[in-house]
């Protein structure tokens, strides 16, 4: 899966609005340049991990949503995903990949109870 950072720049926009910070605001608390900020939000710079996880943390936000629309405690977590690994696959492969899916789901109910 190729990362849109036009759309990673338009999340992290998004959240920055918000929590009602400026790009100037952000751009101070994480120690970089206004124009960085700008770039990434632009899609023009790939952020690292390093300052995606240190913007996170300011936004209260996940990486997760960030990098693919859901967090991780969304219902929607990962479902582009496999919707994506799965229109390739073939009937047999997706019975598979399901009959595998249903164990492990039902072995996490298991341990719940």
């Amino acid at each position: 899966m190729a990362l849109d950072y036009k759309l990673i720049g338009e999340r992290l926009k998004n959240s920055r609005i918000k929590k009602g910070y400026t790009q100037e605001k952000l751009a101070e608390i994480m120690k970089v340049s206004i124009a960085y900020i700008s770039r990434i939000e632009t899609g023009k710079t790939h952020i690292s991990l390093t300052r995606l996880n240190q913007a996170c943390i300011l936004l209260d936000t996940t990486e997760g949503f960030i990098l693919n629309g859901a967090s991780d405690n969304s219902s929607l977590y990962l479902n582009n995903e496999f919707s994506s690994i799965l229109k390739d696959c073939s009937s047999k492969d997706k019975e598979l990949i399901y009959q595998i899916a249903s164990i492990i789901s039902d072995n996490q109910n298991e341990k719940k109870k």
